[in-house]
């Protein structure tokens, strides 16, 4: 276990693009689940202009680790949902409380933008300590119920089906 504490979280910069891809294909690496694009997305929405929130964990100058978040489109046409992901820390920082500080950092961030809710695919187990839990009514095409965690933001209760933005489909 790492003794040393992270200094910092902050938005990304140009030259934080490399170290985020780097954390990102080390944190996935040996993550079940996954089709190991994680670092294609980032990427692909990157390059649409379309990361909402990217934000960074530094120590002592060095990525550690990285959460981003884009809007997402619901079949009902609830506006002002963003979707939660990929987050992503290095493997031997896993467990000191970067990707917590990450999650609420983001978290954060959106609210300040004026989001009305979160979505994410994720471990129900981990996301629910930070308020995420499924919500009847919202699904994500071929993602078992269970796996979709919200978070909301506003007395309005979306229903119908979550679309990620296109470079979630992104393999290269």
């Amino acid at each position: 276990m790492l003794t040393q504490a992270f200094s910092t979280v902050r938005s990304e910069t140009p030259d934080d693009v490399q170290a985020i891809e780097a954390v990102t294909v080390a944190a996935f690496r040996e993550a079940p689940h996954t089709s190991h694009t994680e670092q294609h997305i980032l990427r692909a929405l990157r390059e649409a202009g379309a990361l909402s929130v990217s934000l960074v964990a530094e120590c002592d100058g060095e990525v550690v680790g990285h959460v981003a978040a884009s809007k997402v489109t619901l079949s009902d046409g609830t506006p002002d949902w963003f979707g939660l992901g990929p987050v992503s820390v290095l493997p031997a920082w896993q467990g000191s409380g970067i990707g917590s500080a990450l999650m609420e950092a983001c978290l954060a961030g959106l609210r300040e933008r004026g989001a009305r809710g979160c979505v994410l695919v994720g471990e129900p187990g981990y996301y629910q300590r930070f308020g995420f839990r499924s919500m009847s009514g919202l699904s994500l095409p071929g993602v078992p119920p269970e796996y979709v965690m919200v978070l909301d933001w506003s007395d309005e209760r979306p229903q119908g089906e979550v679309a990620f933005h296109p470079a979630f489909e992104a393999t290269a």
